[in-house]
């Protein structure tokens, strides 16, 4: 199971399919949308990087000038699936290579028909192409125009970055467009080759303001068939000095089609023999999985550390590009394990932005690192203060995740230790991971909070990844996420100090690491607020039990999440979740918890967690422990929706982008859930808890740099 295919065109639909027939290769990814265009689409593409102002919400992956339209006229009538004769259609994502094919039968107003196929990829190869091709063979005899063009006109769902610099014809036959964004001053450019089966009678370059168009006219007889081959080359200043010479540079080296994408196919081989999952018996999960790890690995910056991965990945408007926390405890296990280069790029990312971390810090009155719950390009906290009322737009809700959800700075830390112990990479960890986790255990020790009459050191006025809950104290994922961030500080000094005495001498004075400070980071590890109830239930928050208990399942049937049917403040005083910080926290802490203690905790919290329409990112690790408690049968029913989520648009927003978090949870419910994966830092060994109708699974891993093999076959 390869291919994702679409047997019929649904324009209420569109939107979802644009998003789940998005194709990339690291560097930009482009959404479904068809050449010609269609009423209402949403089509886009987004370059790494590329970020430009807005107001609200401070910046926004800028959507790029268009490199798809390719305009067809039969005897001068507009292809288009708004008009004339729909005969057939389908359309496939080939996963294994990356390719997407549409493939039409069409029937003009006036009865002239022409079967179209439409293949397009971007190359895995060189990130800087892309190619297009289109063949048609006409039902008629008459005149065939192919009116192929780009355009500078784009927008952000009616917001506009781009202004137009310049335009027209280069080395020759190469048109080209270069843009600027209007505030971040990014300069973009696309240049463009064809290749065409043969030549057409007329061959004209229509200089279109800030759409330079060529346009091709050949007399055709029914049943000759034409293909054209749109190369397109695309650079940005923060590739280069000069974007525009780049562009054409890279549109005039493409070898044309077969060429292009025989490299890239091999290219691609090699991607899916690191990561491949292979499970029998089970079509559905089987292709859900490789979406998932296809979208993500289009996502993933292979030559570029200065960017992250944003919620939506790149393949939609949702969440503006911004990155969250769901890049390091979701997404990055997966190339952690499959690409570790990529998960390295990731955390340099964070490393380079350790400057708007302390800023973030010293603005709210603490030391240290204090990363922004939202990040975009400069690494300042660009989570935006109001929203409209998803309800009632006249009305605006204040967002306080960006002031008060700070467990992302210890879950950075996490990260990057996750990366020093599955690779062994040293050299990173002394040159940069290390600072990473010291300079969070400041901010976590000089944000703790002393209450005299429990003799405890607090957090109070947070947000917990249960973000159905807001303004709560000492939420208990985030107190012991800070515990561990502290505690693992200390144990890096030590470290450092014998096996890097240089670097160790050299943070000391710059992070100002004294005998005292170190004292009294010992001082909050040891008195930190972690209650702990009789039989080992763990309250998330403190006060949480005393909020009003509520069945979900009496609620059934609903389409809507909890939190609009209780309203904001409703929800809040409720025990239901968003996702369950406790479990999230068991499963990232799995060596610190007995089975009894999760089995009691699991059994408190599933039924009071909105999984359905709450967190994308809860089912995924709903499964894991399921699976880690035996129950196979139940951790699939939690893992089949998150395997929904894009594909099925059970959450009815994929429209918005792919579920990056979902995505990586998807392959982490997989790997350390259903196969039970388990690794320390010499030895790994597995614990199988397969899903009863699943007759084979088989991954590839990578630890300590070594690429593993795991194939485990269901009795």
């Amino acid at each position: 199971m390869w291919t994702i295919t679409e047997k019929a065109f649904q324009p209420n639909q569109q939107h979802h399919k644009e998003t789940i027939f998005t194709i990339g290769n690291g560097y930009l990814s482009t959404r479904g949308a068809f050449e010609e265009g269609y009423p209402g689409d949403r089509r886009a593409t987004f370059v790494h990087g590329v970020f430009d102002d807005v107001p609200l919400v401070f910046t926004e992956l800028a959507n790029v000038p268009d490199w798809l339209p390719l305009a067809i006229y039969l005897d001068g009538e507009r292809f288009s699936l708004d008009t004339g004769d729909l005969k057939s259609y389908e359309r496939t994502l080939d996963l294994k290579t990356g390719l997407l094919t549409r493939k039409v039968k069409w029937i003009s107003p006036s009865g002239k028909g022409v079967f179209l196929t439409f293949e397009r990829f971007a190359s895995l190869v060189d990130e800087h192409l892309l190619c297009l091709r289109c063949q048609a063979v006409p039902d008629f005899d008459g005149t065939l125009e192919f009116r192929l063009s780009f355009n500078g006109n784009t927008e952000n769902e009616g917001f506009a970055h781009w202004r137009w610099v310049n335009q027209g014809q280069s080395a020759g036959d190469i048109i080209f467009l270069h843009s600027q964004t209007r505030k971040s001053a990014i300069e973009l450019a696309l240049a463009m080759r064809l290749n065409t089966s043969y030549p057409p009678d007329q061959d004209i370059f229509c200089d279109t303001s800030n759409a330079p168009t060529r346009s091709l006219v050949y007399s055709v007889t029914r049943g000759h068939a034409i293909t054209v081959e749109k190369n397109v080359g695309i650079a940005t200043s923060r590739d280069t000095f000069s974007p525009v010479e780049m562009a054409v540079e890279h549109a005039k080296k493409s070898p044309g089609w077969q060429l292009a994408f025989e490299a890239h196919r091999q290219a691609w081989q090699e991607e899916w023999d690191r990561m491949d999952v292979i499970i029998d018996g089970d079509e559905e999960a089987q292709i859900a999985v490789r979406a998932s790890l296809f979208q993500l690995s289009i996502a993933a910056p292979r030559h570029d550390d200065r960017v992250n991965i944003g919620a939506k990945t790149l393949s939609g408007f949702g969440y503006r590009g911004h990155s969250f926390w769901d890049t390091e405890i979701f997404m990055l296990p997966v190339f952690l394990y499959t690409a570790p280069h990529i998960a390295r790029n990731l955390l340099n990312y964070r490393y380079q932005r350790l400057a708007a971390a302390r800023q973030k810090a010293r603005e709210n009155g603490f030391q240290g690192a204090q990363f922004p719950w939202e990040s975009a390009d400069t690494g300042d906290e660009v989570t935006p203060i109001w929203v409209p009322d998803s309800l009632d737009r006249t009305k605006a809700v204040r967002i306080w995740t960006g002031d008060i959800e700070i467990h992302i700075s210890a879950d950075i830390a996490y990260a990057a230790c996750l990366y020093w112990k599955t690779t062994g990479d040293d050299d990173w960890f002394v040159e940069k991971g290390a600072e990473l986790v010291i300079d969070t255990a400041k901010f976590w020790a000089s944000r703790a909070e002393w209450n005299a009459d429990t003799q405890h050191y607090e957090y109070n006025d947070v947000i917990g990844p249960d973000e159905y809950h807001d303004h709560v104290d000492n939420n208990f994922y985030t107190n012991y996420m800070a515990r561990w961030n502290l505690l693992t500080a200390l144990s890096i000094v030590n470290w450092l100090n014998v096996h890097a005495h240089a670097k160790a001498e050299e943070l000391t004075a710059r992070l100002e690491l004294t005998p005292n400070l170190l004292t009294a980071w010992q001082e909050v590890i040891e008195r930190i607020y972690l209650p702990v109830k009789l039989g080992g239930l763990i309250e998330q928050f403190e006060g949480y039990f005393q909020r009003k208990d509520i069945d979900l399942a009496a609620l059934e049937p609903r389409e809507i999440s909890a939190q609009v049917y209780f309203g904001i403040d409703g929800c809040n005083q409720t025990q239901v979740l968003k996702q369950p910080d406790v479990l999230m926290l068991m499963y990232l802490m799995s060596g610190e918890f007995d089975q009894a203690q999760v089995q009691v905790n699991y059994d408190y919290y599933t039924p009071r967690t909105d999984l359905t329409f709450g967190s994308s990112l809860g089912p995924s690790i709903q499964a894991i422990i399921a699976s880690r408690l035996g129950d196979s049968q139940t951790a699939y029913e939690y893992f089949i929706r998150a395997a929904r989520a894009d594909l099925k648009d059970v959450r009815g927003n994929a429209k918005d982008g792919i579920h990056g978090a979902s995505a990586g949870g998807i392959w982490q419910a997989v790997v350390f859930g259903f196969a039970g994966l388990c690794l320390s830092t010499d030895r790994w060994e597995i614990q199988p808890c397969l899903p009863a109708h699943w007759k084979r699974l088989c991954f590839h891993f990578v630890h300590r740099g070594q690429l593993q093999i795991v194939d485990i076959h269901n009795p």
